[in-house]
């Protein structure tokens, strides 16, 4: 029992990484600043139950790519609207959007309504007749999530260190000198928008593969203050903080609600968790991930660099 544990509490720290991941693409990079990010995360999770055969498992591919084609369609819409705000009317509207995600799940029988919905069978791969793994094998599971949190880290790390990475670096730093050396931002902002709702709603859909069971609660929205917690924690500049800052939290988030601990007070865990947090955040601004580049800095030997010996002439110069 203990192993089973520990081997779901990493593949939730998984799933929660790649969602911080799809986070970061839009506060680290494009910084923008939502609160509505866990409507796309819970889309996808849906999508994952919904388009799931009841009596048998599904293709897997074509229902990842659907759970992201929807996640990143409701992102365009919302997104092409959401961003011709700024600042606290931006995170404001997308706010609002979640919202309304969450009533159409709750409030009606499209996903089973505030009970939510179960998948009865997680869905196979099959390549010429034949299933070269089988993701009900936990372990054949989470090492699919890993190599889903791996293909995120490498396209998202590509992606930084393209032309629209850097010219969604300099809209961050200032859009209006970027827009005065000729840019359309908005084409930029709304690329990377979409992209961040597509793998979180990849997150959504892992999610759903991992529990077997949604509920619109997944689209609240202190599941969106949970992840942007995550980032800040982490550290908003890299990616590497974001999967710091899933990790610390959902840790964190164990650790006071273990009641081999903390007996009864754990029901309050809230209070301990929100304490560490503020504490966490004033006393590493720059997050877990600028702690540890720290450290890597301190710990590297200085670089001595000797004086270059001036140049040596014999006779007089040419004219």
């Amino acid at each position: 029992m203990g192993g089973d544990y520990y081997v779901g509490l990493a593949g939730k720290i998984i799933i929660y990484a790649i969602f911080a991941l799809s986070l970061q693409l839009l506060v680290g990079e494009a910084g923008l600043v939502s609160l509505g990010h866990a409507a796309y995360f819970g889309i996808g999770a849906y999508a994952a139950v919904l388009l799931s055969p009841a009596s048998a498992p599904g293709p897997l591919l074509p229902l990842m790519l659907a759970a992201m084609a929807a996640a990143a369609l409701y992102g365009a819409v919302t997104g092409a609207l959401a961003l011709r705000t700024r600042g606290v009317y931006f995170i404001m509207v997308t706010l609002a959007f979640a919202q309304m995600a969450y009533y159409v799940f709750h409030d009606t029988k499209a996903g089973g309504g505030s009970d939510g919905a179960y998948l009865y069978f997680r869905p196979e791969l099959r390549m010429a007749g034949r299933m070269p793994f089988d993701l009900a094998d936990p372990a054949v599971f989470h090492g699919f999530l890993l190599a889903c949190l791996a293909a995120v880290w490498g396209f998202l790390a590509l992606l930084r260190r393209s032309p629209f990475g850097a010219a969604l670096a300099g809209t961050r730093i200032n859009e209006r000198r970027m827009r005065a050396a000729g840019y359309s931002t908005f084409p930029y902002k709304l690329v990377a928008y979409v992209l961040g709702t597509a793998v979180a709603g990849l997150a959504g859909f892992l999610f759903a593969l991992k529990d077997g069971f949604v509920t619109p609660e997944l689209l609240a929205w202190e599941q969106s203050g949970l992840v942007l917690l995550m980032v800040i924690l982490g550290g908003m500049a890299r990616p590497g903080g974001a999967v710091a800052g899933a990790a610390a939290l959902v840790l964190l988030q164990e650790l006071f609600q273990s009641e081999a601990l903390f007996g009864t007070y754990a029901s309050h865990w809230h209070l301990p968790l929100g304490l560490a947090v503020i504490v966490l955040v004033a006393l590493l601004p720059d997050g877990l991930a600028g702690l540890a580049q720290g450290r890597r800095a301190a710990w590297r030997p200085a670089r001595i660099v000797k004086p270059r010996a001036p140049l040596e002439t014999h006779g007089e110069p040419h004219a």
